[in-house]
């Protein structure tokens, strides 16, 4: 009941990992597609943004622009939360 292991080309595993990479779907649909298992896709991938790490392309200014807006946002929501969070605090011990 043995089962022989797959091999797979280097050039195999690039296409596999480009599909991940420019479609932005989930690994393991596109493993799923493929008929490979999502574990060795997920490594291909990883592997793939290890060795690529340093590639990353600068942001666009639209990007910068969009990024500092949701920081911006992030921060007033967590000031928000941490009031809320107080406010909270206060009237249940005031109820109490």
């Amino acid at each position: 009941m043995s089962q022989s292991r797959r091999r797979f080309t280097p050039e195999y595993k690039d296409e596999a990992v480009k599909l991940v990479i420019d479609s932005g779907r989930p690994v393991s649909a596109i493993a799923k597609d493929l008929g490979i298992n999502e574990g060795t896709l997920g490594s291909w991938v990883a592997t793939w943004r290890r060795a690529h790490q340093d590639e990353e392309e600068p942001l666009s200014m639209s990007e910068r622009a969009r990024l500092k807006e949701l920081e911006k946002e992030n921060r007033e929501l967590r000031m928000e939360r941490e009031f809320l969070s107080k406010a909270a605090a206060f009237f249940a011990q005031r109820h109490q």
